[in-house]
């Protein structure tokens, strides 16, 4: 990750991994987890803003360095739980378990440059732990469609189906992010913990519910023989054998 920035109340946390394109490996899940902790703790932090270098937010999970499912849940849960907004600022691609992370932000805008597809039937698991902060939260039916197909889908769509709060034209992100920033600055702290301790109340009872048995149906599907010539086939940029 790149050093925090600070500018009247938001920090920055910025995922710089150019080499695997910001995937969510072991490292950069425990960089993350420890800058939002951080946050936390800062009196001086109103809310942060989770972006990225390059040209994408998160390619989804590191296959060479996976995080342990149970690391990648918890950190899931701490955006959820974090008494402070987590606002995410996507300009680029966003792939599988990246999804997972804007989930789990309070608020989250895209450039109109921006694509998403939840890629990982294509490589023989499912979207398990991410789906502890999708499903109460984006519109089931198109949950369905997405997650069956892994089709590519850009921000006007995300928008509307509750994947992304807003969706800006061309590459005019902070265009749409200034007005939310200036309005996170005007609120009292303790009413923006207490508010999003109401929004986040559902989400994270399906933490409580559900966490430990999708982290076990993760494990198992990781280890699965699909799933080993799903990634082998997508590291040679070849189809898997499945593919009709």
């Amino acid at each position: 990750m790149a050093h925090p920035t600070h500018e009247r109340g938001i920090t920055t946390l910025t995922l710089d991994s150019p080499h695997n394109r910001n995937a969510l490996s072991a490292p950069l899940v425990h960089e993350l987890a420890d800058a939002l902790k951080r946050c936390g703790k800062d009196d001086g932090v109103r809310a942060v803003v989770l972006t990225h270098t390059g040209n994408t937010f998160s390619a989804g999970a590191d296959l060479r360095d996976p995080p342990q499912p149970k690391a990648l849940a918890a950190l899931l849960r701490q955006i959820v739980r974090l008494r402070k907004p987590v606002v995410a600022r996507v300009t680029g691609h966003v792939r599988a378990g990246g999804l997972g992370l804007l989930g789990a932000c309070d608020i989250a805008v895209a450039a109109g440059t921006a694509t998403f597809a939840f890629t990982e039937v294509r490589v023989g698991v499912a979207p398990a732990l991410i789906s502890l902060p999708l499903l109460p939260r984006v519109d089931p039916r198109a949950l369905a469609r997405y997650y069956l197909t892994g089709e590519t889908f850009g921000p006007a769509e995300a928008a509307r189906i509750g994947l992304l709060t807003a969706a800006g034209d061309h590459a005019d992100v902070d265009e749409v992010l200034a007005p939310v920033l200036d309005g996170l600055r005007r609120a009292a702290p303790h009413a923006l913990a207490e508010t999003k301790k109401l929004l986040t109340a559902k989400v994270l009872e399906a933490f409580d519910l559900d966490a430990g048995e999708l982290a076990r149906l993760s494990t198992r599907l990781f280890a699965s023989a699909d799933a080993r010539e799903g990634m082998t086939a997508f590291l040679e940029r070849r189809d898997p054998a499945w593919v009709l």
